[in-house]
């Protein structure tokens, strides 16, 4: 794990001289461009923040010499924007305002509001805020079935982005996911904030997908689904410092539902703390579905404060009834750790770990577990299906010591 971890700081080292070139450069092109004072944006809630934003980004993408671009203090209208790579030279945008999307979830033709699209040393900064507005979109009205609406747009998509630094931002209320990070390698997210309720329903904080080297680094969210969501392909990842509530907590999955999922390898989950969410680091799985692997997953030294699950793997992972429930995942997990990892639970279920029948857990660690649960109905328990973890220092509750009822409690 030390190994993975340093290789994974001296990437995010060579990340940060990279994007520390567009300070200093000069010449050729570039330099700062002001929305406002160069291409009129009006910080005036109504007037559309488009055109001068792609203007603005159009120029310093053609430049030669690193550019910064900055939308200064002030509140903005923007409808949406796409802003593309590849470009001529590293871009810093600079939002110092407030950029307000429309609060009509009809407005939006795709299920994006602000997209930035193949770009190479890339940083976002500035210490703005995008404010999605979503809070008509939380009523779900027109959804059938269940609370997802997947044509609702996402606050912030990084695409196949390399080297990218996002930096003193906050996302809010986005209607969808508040960042998705999909196709990227080398991408550190650093003092990033996530605002939503907690009855925002599909709000991930920051959902990861088919990425190699994504760090989110001190940072606070506080949301209505998982903090951080860590979908199929992902690897080498180091999530460090989140604090996560409320919310889902910090989740890999759900894997196995889609064919032709690309395995889940080295994701570090360490200095967390989950307060009053509803699951601390978890692992899910769809049962009876498609192939996967997930493996090399290690958490460590976290917090949880009133967790309703603190420790879960659940290959019995069904939402809504949609599943083959009484089939098994085929999803197989491997090289897994749990260590150092206390607080309270809301529930007696501490430590939960169902694992698949025809593929059980491989290679499984519980370490110094210190988890509470004060209720009526006793202490804190742990529960293990298709398991045989391998178990050092202290353990409260005794690892797998409670039976698995015939239905165990859903997760959400």
């Amino acid at each position: 794990m030390a190994i993975q971890f340093n290789f994974l700081s001296s990437m995010l080292i060579l990340v940060l001289l990279s994007i520390s070139s567009v300070e200093g450069s000069g010449g050729g092109g570039g330099g700062v461009i002001d929305v406002v004072a160069k291409f009129g944006a009006k910080a005036d809630e109504k007037t559309d923040l488009s055109k001068p934003l792609l203007d603005a980004w159009k120029e310093a993408c053609a430049s030669t010499s690193p550019s910064k671009i900055v939308i200064p203090k002030g509140i903005y209208f923007l409808s949406t924007a796409t802003l593309d790579g590849p470009c001529k030279a590293p871009i810093e945008l600079q939002v110092q305002g407030t950029v307000k999307a429309p609060a009509d979830p009809g407005a939006f033709k795709e299920p994006k509001w602000i997209a930035f699209n193949r770009i190479e040393n890339f940083k976002l900064s500035g210490g703005g805020v995008f404010d999605g507005q979503g809070t008509t979109a939380y009523k779900r009205e027109g959804c059938k079935g269940h609370d997802y609406c997947g044509s609702l747009p996402i606050n912030l998509r990084f695409d196949f982005l390399t080297n990218a630094m996002i930096q003193d931002i906050t996302t809010k209320d986005s209607k969808q996911f508040q960042a998705n990070v999909l196709g990227c390698k080398n991408i550190t997210f650093e003092h990033f904030t996530v605002s939503a309720p907690d009855e925002s329903p599909n709000t991930d904080g920051i959902h990861i997908g088919r990425s190699d080297g994504v760090n989110v680094l001190n940072s606070e969210i506080k949301t209505g689904d998982d903090c951080v969501s860590i979908g199929d392909g992902s690897k080498n990842l180091v999530i460090n410092g989140v604090t996560c509530g409320p919310g889902h907590g910090i989740s890999i999955g759900s894997l196995g539902l889609f064919k032709n999922e690309e395995p889940v390898d080295g994701v570090t989950v360490k200095n967390c703390t989950m307060t009053n969410t509803s699951n601390g680091v978890r692992i899910k799985t769809w049962p009876g579905a498609e192939p996967g692997t997930c493996s090399n997953i290690h958490f460590e030294d976290i917090t949880v404060t009133n967790v309703s699950s603190p420790i879960i793997i659940d290959q019995k992972y069904c939402p809504w009834n949609k599943c083959k429930i009484n089939e098994e995942s085929k999803v197989k997990l491997s090289n897994i750790s749990f260590k150092n990892i206390h607080g309270t639970s809301a529930r007696p279920e501490a430590i939960k770990i169902i694992c698949s029948a025809t593929l059980p857990c491989e290679n499984v660690e519980l370490a110094d577990i210190e988890i509470t649960h004060s209720g009526p109905t006793g202490p804190a328990v742990s529960q293990c299906l298709n398991v045989k973890p391998k178990v050092s220092g202290k353990q409260n509750p005794a690892v797998c010591f409670a039976p698995i009822p015939a239905k165990p409690t859903p997760t959400a």
